[in-house]
């Protein structure tokens, strides 16, 4: 009886003990589950000197090094493409040539200097693919890569800004510790690198694909405007096998891309999804690099995949190709594996007597770290910092650039006309919108717009200098020439974002000369979105295809406009059968030949003379909405001579077009920098190809 009381007691006792360790052995299951999922343990960022000991671990360098070297390669030839080394004497030998810079003021140098900084940063990519001198390589190449950035904002996309950012990390980094020149020179040195260096890099990938996700969610995306007609291309065919066009642009295209981008980088990280991730995205990439003009973005991308691999794949898949291809004798492939596995254990036993040294933080360290940080914080903000930057703001927030809102807004541009005024003869003239340009970006961004008006103004007081100085010239151009100094400019641009209707972005009586702009005040002269009507989209579509049925050749054309202000047209003789009509609000209709103007309210139509001006003013007190349908007489024509080639008859890809394309690049590149090197050292004259409007 006693020893069950004493049992019972005992029992009673060891329980709360036993409870207290099978909590303990669930959280120490949870918290070894959470260590091998994520890499590390909740401990490790427990405080700010934990977490830089985390990121200062030692960690084999060979992934870091493989993918150094093949980001050197995408850029040795995107500085010749994209860049534009090959076309240099094109896009930046014309001294006239209208710039935006993104600090106002700032010009590009002489051709033969432009072509050197070009020549120093394409060194300096080679520099960097093969690991030489690669603290020296990468300065040079960030030096010279972000100078030209700055100097024309209208070359400005989301990839352009990711190479900077990711050349600039690279800096920082010891990735030329493997699969580099410099290893080998310093064979002496551990081939670990801190574990910040892959740690921020993937970090800036896995930002490039949330952020561009997280763009993608928004309703404009969602709602399937953005990207219509993709589907066309061949790359599609076999989504086409079980899904119609418009399905195929809607759910693949629009959610899918959605998703991915989303989700991806989370798959990426974590060892058991990482492999579909990484086909998904092979994929993806692929496809972009067919649907897009994106130069070496899509194979930028593939070339860092390896960052989210383990860090000694690459050291791994030479063992494993060596072990399964060198056929040698029994003892040679001993010595051989066990050199292999000697070599690897190595590199372990660094990292081991890393992690076991002491866990002090320096100063140094602390501060890397902060940087780190402050980076980090940087592109989750910047991509939402458009409520600061204004200036730079149209219908949509920001410069294209650091946005990541790729292929989010498409714009249709149909009508810029850019009128100078001069104030002593009280006369206008008119100018071609691509005078002394050869982009159209400046036309959808008032800084940019204001900076084209300034360089128009002094294009044109230069021009008539140098007229007077050329009697022949002079009287040829009387009307320009007797162009006086004090000018005003007024730009008016009709375009349409994502389906919308065509209307005006910028107040076309307002002097680009004179209006006030400042980068953290919104544009006083840009006309707001017609967001009100953006629900119409859908009935434009329906509008569309029963136009489209009439015949093969009609098409029609969406406008909307504000209240007081009017569009005046011209319809040229190829067009037929033209008639406007109008779907909201009143507009008053009025032509050459006509002395009253003719009132149209809310579906009232009339039609229109061709090769003459017509003018259509807004008299409703809110904006009205119209439309053109025509036939088109050269489109008649082309389907005369043959019927066009259709979107999924495009020619696949070509690997002799490709190759030939990069051989004449790489020549032009080459011939650039001779001449540019025989200019400045023997003064020898540069010849140079001028751009040419078609």
């Amino acid at each position: 009886m006693r020893k069950e009381s004493i049992k019972s007691a005992s029992t009673r006792t060891c329980a709360p003990e036993r409870e207290n360790c099978a909590k303990y052995d669930e959280q120490s299951s949870i918290t070894r589950k959470f260590e091998r999922f994520c890499g590390f343990r909740l401990d490790d960022v427990s405080s700010f000197d934990k977490f830089t000991n985390l990121l200062y671990q030692p960690t084999d360098a060979a992934s870091l090094g493989v993918v150094r070297a093949l980001f050197g390669l995408c850029m040795v030839l995107d500085v010749v493409e994209e860049r534009g080394l090959a076309d240099v004497d094109i896009k930046w030998g014309d001294p006239s040539e209208c710039r935006f810079p993104l600090i106002h003021g700032m010009k590009p140098p002489s051709l033969p200097w432009i072509i050197v900084i070009y020549g120093i940063m394409w060194m300096s990519a080679f520099g960097i693919m093969l690991g030489w001198r690669f603290k020296l390589a990468c300065s040079c190449f960030v030096a010279a890569y972000w100078y030209i950035f700055l100097l024309d904002k209208t070359y400005w996309n989301n990839h352009t800004y990711l190479y900077g950012i990711v050349g600039t990390l690279l800096w920082g980094t010891e990735a030329n510790k493997y699969f580099a020149l410099d290893a080998n020179k310093q064979k002496g040195t551990t081939s670990t690198v801190p574990l910040w260096n892959y740690f921020i890099l993937k970090f800036q990938f896995f930002v490039l694909y949330f952020l561009a996700g997280l763009k993608k969610s928004g309703a404009e995306w969602l709602s399937g405007y953005a990207m219509t007609n993709l589907s066309a291309h061949w790359v599609f065919s076999p989504f086409k096998l079980i899904l119609t066009t418009e399905q195929t642009d809607f759910f693949i295209v629009h959610w899918f891309g959605c998703i991915f981008d989303l989700t991806v980088g989370f798959w990426m990280l974590f060892q058991r999804t990482r492999v579909p991730a990484m086909i998904f995205c092979t994929v993806f990439h692929l496809m972009n690099s067919r649907l897009f003009s994106i130069g070496m973005f899509p194979y930028v991308c593939l070339a860092t995949m390896p960052l989210f691999c383990n860090t000694d794949w690459p050291r791994k898949f030479i063992s494993y190709t060596k072990s399964s291809c060198v056929i040698k004798s029994e003892d040679s492939k001993m010595e051989t594996s066990e050199r292999e596995v000697s070599g690897i254990k190595t590199v372990c036993k660094r990292i081991k007597e890393g992690n076991l040294k002491s866990k002090s933080v320096t100063r140094r360290q602390r501060f890397v770290v902060s940087l780190l940080l402050l980076h980090i914080g940087l592109q989750f903000f910047l991509p939402y910092s458009h409520f600061i930057t204004k200036g730079y703001n149209n219908w949509v927030p920001g410069l294209y650039g650091y946005s990541w809102d790729m292929m989010v807004h498409v714009w249709d541009t149909i009508l810029v006309v850019i009128k100078v005024h001069d104030n002593v003869s009280n006369e206008d003239r008119f100018l071609d919108p691509k005078a002394w340009v050869q982009t159209d970006r400046w036309e959808k961004h008032g800084d940019m717009a204001r900076q084209y008006a300034f360089c128009l103004r002094e294009n044109l007081i230069e021009q008539k200098k140098y007229m007077l100085q050329n009697g022949h010239q002079y009287k040829r151009n009387p009307k320009w020439t007797s162009l006086s100094s004090n000018l005003s400019i007024y730009i008016d641009v009709w375009c349409s974002l994502n389906g919308r209707f065509q209307q005006r972005m910028f107040d076309p009586n307002v002097d680009l000369l004179t209006v006030d702009w400042h980068p953290f005040r919104p544009i006083s002269f840009l006309m707001p979105l017609l967001s009100q009507y953006s629900s119409y989209r859908y009935k434009i579509e329906e509008i569309q295809q029963h136009v489209y049925t009439w015949s093969n050749d009609t098409d029609v054309l969406f406008v909307a406009d504000f209240p007081g202000m009017h569009l005046d047209n011209y319809i040229a003789k190829n067009f037929t059968n033209v008639s406007l009509t109008v779907l909201e609000g009143e507009v008053t209709y009025s032509d050459e030949n006509q002395t009253e103007g003719v009132i149209l309210s809310k579906e009232s139509s009339i039609p229109i003379k061709t090769e003459q001006f017509h003018r259509v003013k807004t008299t409703s007190a809110y904006p009205a909405c119209y439309m053109y349908t025509y036939n088109n007489r050269n489109k008649q024509q082309s389907d005369t001579n043959g019927p066009l080639e259709p979107e999924t008859q495009k020619e696949v890809f070509s690997i002799s077009k490709e190759l030939n394309y990069k051989i004449e690049a790489w020549s032009r590149a080459l011939n650039h920098i001779v001449n540019a090197f025989f200019y400045l050292v023997y003064d020898v004259p540069m010849v140079r190809r001028v751009h040419i409007n078609k």
